[in-house]
């Protein structure tokens, strides 16, 4: 099973009752272990969270810190990229070189990087003073 394929499960846990808009993410961490991710929404948009997020959410739960591998799926005519806050998110805690999976429901697929996605991403070498 491919890290596409954990993606694809996982989002049909997604709660979109408003857009119907599902979305699944799956983070292969650096130990090797996968860490799933759904959207959620809330009535009260903007409120509800991304399926990157959560997978980042339930990849720290777990005690792992560090992004190896990510991919995101969702039912759209082009694979859907991460919104900016999520570009931010996985590049906390993932290096430039991190592959990213983009895929749709229909199979098509692209790949990128974390770097890619998030060129001049803000970092902890810009939190430290001289």
């Amino acid at each position: 099973m491919t890290l596409v394929d954990d993606a694809r499960r996982v989002r049909e846990n997604a709660y979109a009752p408003y857009s119907n808009f599902k979305v699944g993410a799956a983070i292969r961490a650096t130990s090797g272990a996968v860490h799933l991710g759904v959207n959620v929404e809330n009535v009260a948009y903007p409120e509800g969270t991304c399926a990157e997020a959560g997978a980042i959410a339930a990849m720290i739960a777990a005690g792992d810190s560090e992004i190896a591998e990510v991919a995101v799926i969702a039912d759209s005519p082009v694979p859907v990229s991460p919104c900016g806050g999520c570009r931010q998110k996985l590049a906390e805690f993932g290096r430039g070189d991190v592959k990213v999976t983009l895929a749709t429901t229909d199979g098509t697929t692209s790949e990128t990087t974390l770097g890619a996605l998030l060129p001049g991403a803000f970092d902890q070498h810009q939190m430290e003073r001289a």
